[in-house]
């Protein structure tokens, strides 16, 4: 390990790798267009990595994290590293080049779907899923990770490789489907991975390297005692590993619960605890056995929201921890990843917004400030407290909340609305349509891009789009769908786009965030009280409407997503700001109902992913949070019809919430297949747990470029329609269709009517 001997260490655990100006973006979607060849990528790569150890390493941090770095994710990355290929690839491996082959795991193929997409643990980031069976066998491809460590060693950094631990590798991986065998417990691979660790620990010694970091985010999460077993046996083993570097073990995002006493029981010689989302009181640190003897690195800057610390608290805070881990080292309490670069580049945040954000580059400067604050005390630039800053409250934001009565959060019971919905929609039996997003054409960049320039007036803006809407309406006429939409041709991002539109919110030019592989995103901030100053949706759906007499949906994101995905005000209860939001929704919604359009999908499918790692909160959590959903929806008519877009759980109290909800149809979020999803249904519809409404169990992946067939997609709505009747069933599919091109949306959605008109049939002659 990098020796701390004069004072207070300071380090971070990881860094955003998409590049400052998203330079691998721009350079991933080059070379799989085939514009940029692999030399070109790699050299991409390359830049990236040596300008931010560089950079790290001139910031004054003692120790500097390095393979951070991914060309696309690195849960995938920590797999290969340990040669964990999916039983499904691995006929393509030899005859590809290792980085397609990467590429062809991480995005599939017509006739190969990818591995999973799954959100990391309650952020906005998501790992493709590695696929492990029963005989997997790991062998050890360090390569990549050595050559960045040599890289820095030549110009005298020293790097602390970061690797997923075994356990997180195991427990983040599904067991892969092996015809004719069961599902068995990835965990049970335990002792065959292990060695290949070792393997990698004498490599990284005989090498130079001091200290490598072991990622155990997993153990942050509700664990059994068989997995906190293995998780004893793990680092008991290889603490023990006759030639390795120190091992810095970290829990990130969340509480690391009985994972903390495991390790201080250890050899381990460093924990990582993330104290900014759990923030551990020094007593009850002081009381865990061998935690004295630890070095601690305190995660104590945020490193999944853009608010600067309080320093003054932090650096009391940071006193007290050193009373017990005198060997501490003041750190984030996770990656950096998931925040943008640079505050600095940013020229429309208000003044008094700006004052109190801190992004990745700003988040470093606070480490180490604080450490050496910590070794030498507050400088002279500490010594007077900068005044607090208010931001001012809207008196009739707080009044409309305050005045909430249960009654807005309800509706008429669901059968008055199903039929109320039916006599003025008139819609068939498993009626087919889709959710939303329809490709962006470079056209459609290009006029936005030009309009934000002020190249463009909003007239001509405004035709553009309305071209592009028409074109929409018309395909989807002759695709066959029975309830359309407008295409979201208006809109660079759902969150991005309402968040533009209310008051409370702040926008960034390049707050840019990765979401997987060379997917960007600009989440919000949400400063202050929210309102909504007009109409967000309204004219374009209406326009859509205009075209046809087909009913069109209106497209609104629900209040739980828009703070999900947004960074999130800290000085009120979630809940609130969830109702601020909620009601700036509920008026929306009143304005579509009042342009005459029937149907309204209000998209929550953050409301799955913010449920707490942990049992304590989650009943709370769920309470709060479809309150919200159905304050903002429950303000229409019966005859408005009410969609929601949600990822579906197994856990009974998410589903219990989900049928709290009380949307009229819910589209799930299936991601490959809907099989899943199917003996879910089942499996509820014998208890009293269920979905009692309408459900679209969507039919495939919208993500993926595979085509599906006719009778591949029959199958599986003649199963669902099996679980939950033909009455309830919609087909769709599982998510937008924004990132795919029209060869591949039109013959699917084809392929979707053609299905669902079969299991129509059949349903119409049994009756």
């Amino acid at each position: 390990m990098v020796n701390v001997t004069d004072g207070y260490g300071s380090s971070i655990l990881g860094y955003p790798r998409i590049g400052p100006h998203r330079e691998l973006k721009r350079a991933l979607e080059a070379y799989w267009r085939g514009a940029l060849d692999r030399d070109g990528l790699l050299a991409v790569g390359r830049d990236i990595q040596e300008r931010q150890f560089n950079e790290l390493a001139a910031t004054g941090l003692t120790q500097v994290p390095g393979n951070t770095f991914s060309f696309y994710d690195h849960v995938l990355d920590n797999a290969l590293l340990f040669g964990a290929v999916p039983k499904r690839f691995e006929p393509f491996q030899d005859e590809m080049d290792p980085l397609d082959f990467y590429f062809l795991m991480a995005r599939g193929r017509p006739d190969l779907p990818p591995l999973e997409l799954v959100r990391f643990f309650g952020t906005n980031y998501h790992y493709r899923q590695p696929e492990l069976a029963a005989e997997t066998e790991f062998s050890l491809h360090p390569e990549a990770l050595l050559d960045e460590f040599d890289r820095a060693k030549a110009q005298h950094i020293e790097l602390r490789p970061v690797v997923l631990g075994p356990l997180s590798l195991l427990l983040l991986s599904k067991a892969g489907q092996t015809p004719g065998q069961d599902e068995f417990d990835t965990v049970s691979l335990l002792d065959k991975l292990l060695p290949v660790y070792e393997q990698l620990f004498e490599i990284l010694a005989k090498r130079g390297a001091t200290c490598v970091q072991l990622d155990e985010p997993a153990f942050t999460s509700e664990r059994t005692p068989a997995e906190l077993a293995a998780f004893e046996r793990a680092y008991q083993r290889l603490s023990k590993a006759p030639l390795r570097p120190r091992m810095l073990v970290t829990g990130q995002y969340g509480d690391f619960g009985a994972a903390l006493r495991i390790l201080a029981a250890s050899n381990v010689e460093a924990i990582g605890l993330d104290l900014a989302s759990y923030r551990i009181r020094p007593d009850d640190l002081a009381a865990i056995p061998g935690i004295r003897r630890k070095r601690l690195y305190a995660g104590v800057i945020s490193g999944r929201n853009v608010w600067r610390a309080d320093r003054y608290v932090t650096l009391e805070y940071l006193n007290q921890l050193a009373q017990v881990c005198p060997d501490l080292v003041v750190s984030t309490g996770t990656t950096l990843l998931h925040v943008p670069y640079d505050l600095l580049i940013e020229y429309d945040i208000p003044g008094n917004v700006a004052d109190r954000l801190a992004f990745a580059k700003q988040k470093v400067g606070e480490v180490v400030s604080l450490a050496k604050a910590l070794t030498e005390g507050p400088s002279d630039k500490w010594r007077k407290r900068p005044t607090e800053v208010h931001f001012k409250q809207k008196h009739a934001v707080r009044q409309r909340v305050y005045a909430v009565t249960p009654e807005m959060r309800s509706r008429e019971p669901y059968e008055v609305r199903k039929q109320a919905q039916q006599a003025r929609l008139n819609l068939p039996p498993v009626p087919a349509t889709t959710l939303g997003s329809f490709p962006q054409t470079t056209a459609v960049r290009q006029a936005r891009h030009e309009l934000g320039q002020g190249r463009l007036s909003y007239d001509d803006y405004r035709k553009r789009i309305e071209a592009e809407i028409e074109s929409t309406i018309r395909l989807q006429e002759d695709i066959g769908l029975d309830v359309l939409v407008h295409g979201e041709h208006e809109r660079n991002d759902m969150i991005q786009y309402f968040a533009e539109l209310l008051d409370g919110f702040a926008t960034t030019h390049y707050g840019w965030v990765q979401v997987y592989g060379s997917r960007c995103v600009r989440p919000p901030i949400i400063y202050g009280d929210v309102s909504r100053p007009a109409p967000m949706s309204v004219e374009w759906i209406s326009y859509a409407q205009s075209l046809t007499d087909k009913p069109v949906k209106g497209m609104v994101t629900g209040p739980v997503t828009m703070i999900a995905r947004s960074f999130v005000r800290q000085d009120q209860p979630l809940h609130e700001t969830a109702d601020q939001v909620a009601l700036a929704i509920r008026d929306e919604l009143a304005d579509l109902e009042k342009a005459g359009i029937a149907i309204i999908q209000v998209d929550e499918p953050a409301i799955r992913e913010m449920l707490p790692l942990r049992p304590e909160g989650r009943a709370e959590y769920l309470r709060w949070a479809v309150g919200a959903f159905r304050l903002a929806t429950s303000g229409v008519k019966p005859d408005t019809q009410i969609h929601t877009h949600i990822g579906y759980s197994g856990r009974a109290e998410v589903v219990d919430a989900i049928e709290e909800l009380d949307a009229d149809v819910t589209a799930i979020v299936a991601t490959r297949s809907i099989e899943w999803v199917v003996t879910a249904l089942e499996a509820d519809s014998g208890t009293d747990h269920g979905l009692s409404h309408g459900v679209g169990p969507g039919v495939y992946e919208s993500r993926s470029a595979r085509i599906p067939d006719i009778d591949e997609l029959d199958e599986l709505l003649t199963a669902a329609a099996q679980a939950i009747t033909p009455e309830r069933l919609w087909a769709n599919p599982d998510g937008g269709l924004k990132t795919r091109h029209y060869w591949q949306l039109e013959p699917s959605l084809r392929n979707l009517v053609a299905a669902a008109r079969r299991v129509r049939r059949r349903a119409l002659a049994a009756e």
